[in-house]
């Protein structure tokens, strides 16, 4: 059998509407992680659902309780087919986030799956039961192909936290890691670039939260007595957040500005445009650092956002000038960027101009992460793309917003890539969630593509790459 073969298998596959009756038993089941009270569905979909499935395929399954968060297990499959092939390590996560069952539109219910022309309604449908379903389906369509077989030897990690942070992912890497070795990784999350583009990223975005305070007194005092001889901790606060980000939405400490907008991810960049899809907002012309084109500013560079404010009460204001106030803020930023020492950098800046009383707090923060563009492996899977879909594929140095790929790149130390199944519009986090049904046609036809080429030139694969990087994994 053919490539060409394998993918035609598979689309008469999901034609036949087996794909969707599989999503629609897995949306079902209400696997919300943010709920404490929802063990024994996370626990029942991997048994259940993720592990027959893999069972079928002759990995040897095992569980693995998070030393973090016991509500929300893992699950490590493993196939060697041949130690002398390489093996390609994937991941996906069988959580979701809350429901909010009352805030769907009408006729639609977060744990029923609802067609309504290209859109199949359901929470987890894009995040991410989705786009795991479409990967598992290409492992089995390979294997059918093959008479049994995959051509490389394959490990899987299912997490069952993601919408909470990932608690234990890390810790389970770092005490798993010969279980979880490999010479690759490939998955899929987030968002394509749009619905109509094949999208690679090639890792994500970090982001640090962080809490600014100024604590002026232990009480709020009437604004008629004492106006104009107290400081007001809300006008302070917002002074020093224009200290920080401008009124053009300009990053203004250098120490956390990057230096990894090079030119060839510009040059990367300049093939990308982002927004302009129905359903997305118009972007903000004048928003952000000058001299940047939308997609480097999304992907190439450094945001401080305001997530949250707060001074005095809005709801029922008082005639008070309020005793303090408080704002959460966050950076999202690309490699390259000292975010370790955020409190410190916010915290000199301020000092520097006259804001020294505004506490610093750093709240919780994870890495940015970004495969060499220039690695063999990249070009292999945009060709392949390319090939099976007919289309110019996208390619991200990586995501604008952040996934734990630290641990598959930095703790396993693989080479990431990865192959989203969803699109910006997905509504993800929000109701009415939807995975595009075109979308996951196409990626279905990608990965089985993608997987059925690793079968063929895995080894030289992995060897052209070892070589680019000098020997490292």
């Amino acid at each position: 059998m053919t490539a060409e073969q394998a993918v035609t298998q598979a689309s008469a596959w999901f034609d036949s509407g087996a794909f969707q009756r599989l999503l629609a038993r897995r949306v079902a089941q209400r696997t919300e992680s943010q709920r404490q009270d929802r063990a024994a569905e996370l626990q029942h979909y991997l048994q259940h659902e993720i592990g027959p499935q893999l069972t079928a395929l002759g990995f040897t399954l095992h569980e693995i309780e998070n030393p973090q968060a016991a509500h929300c297990p893992f699950l490590v499959a493993v196939r060697i087919e041949d130690p002398a092939l390489p093996t390609l390590l994937s991941y996906g996560h069988g959580d979701v986030v809350f429901g909010d069952d009352e805030n769907w539109r009408a006729g639609l219910s977060p744990w029923q799956l609802v067609e309504e022309g290209d859109r199949w309604y359901a929470r987890g449908s894009a995040d991410n039961k989705g786009q795991h379903c479409v990967n598992l389906a290409a492992l089995e369509q390979v294997f059918q192909a093959r008479g049994g077989r995959l051509g490389f030897n394959c490990k899987l990690l299912f997490e069952m936290g993601e919408e909470i942070s990932s608690p234990g992912l890390a810790q389970l890497c770092q005490q798993q890691a010969a279980l979880l070795q490999a010479d690759l990784f490939i998955a899929s999350d987030g968002p394509r670039l749009n619905a109509l583009r094949p999208t690679l990223f090639l890792g994500s975005r970090g982001a640090v939260n962080f809490r600014l305070s100024v604590n002026a007194r232990d009480n709020a005092y009437h604004s008629g007595n004492w106006g104009g001889l107290l400081s007001n901790p809300g006008t302070q606060l917002a002074n020093a957040i224009a200290c920080l980000v401008d009124a053009q939405g300009v990053l203004q400490v250098d120490a956390l500005k990057p230096t990894s907008l090079t030119p060839p991810v510009r040059a990367i960049l300049s093939d990308i445009e982002v927004g302009g899809m129905p359903g997305d907002p118009a972007i903000d012309p004048l928003w952000g650092e000058p001299g940047l084109t939308p997609a480097e500013r999304l992907y190439g560079w450094n945001t401080l956002e305001v997530l949250a404010m707060l001074c005095g009460n809005p709801a029922r204001p008082m005639n008070a000038i309020p005793g303090d106030a408080t704002a959460v803020c966050q950076l999202r930023f690309v490699v390259g960027t000292d975010w370790e020492n955020l409190a410190q950098h916010i915290g000199a800046h301020l000092e520097q101009h006259g804001f020294g009383y505004v506490q610093v707090e750093f709240m919780r923060g994870s890495p940015a992460t970004r495969l060499d563009p220039t690695d063999p492996l990249v070009s292999w899977v945009l060709h392949s793309m390319a090939e099976i879909s007919g289309k110019k594929p996208a390619l991200l140095p990586n995501l604008g917003g952040s996934l734990p790929n630290e641990v598959f790149s930095d703790i396993l130390g693989l080479p990431t890539l990865w192959v989203p199944h969803s699109y910006p519009a997905c509504g993800q986090h929000g109701v009415n969630e939807h995975m595009l049904k075109s979308i996951a046609r196409e990626g279905l036809q990608i990965m089985t593509r993608l997987l059925w080429d690793l079968g063929e030139q895995g080894t030289e694969l992995v060897a052209q790459h070892r070589a680019h990087t000098g020997g490292a994994a």
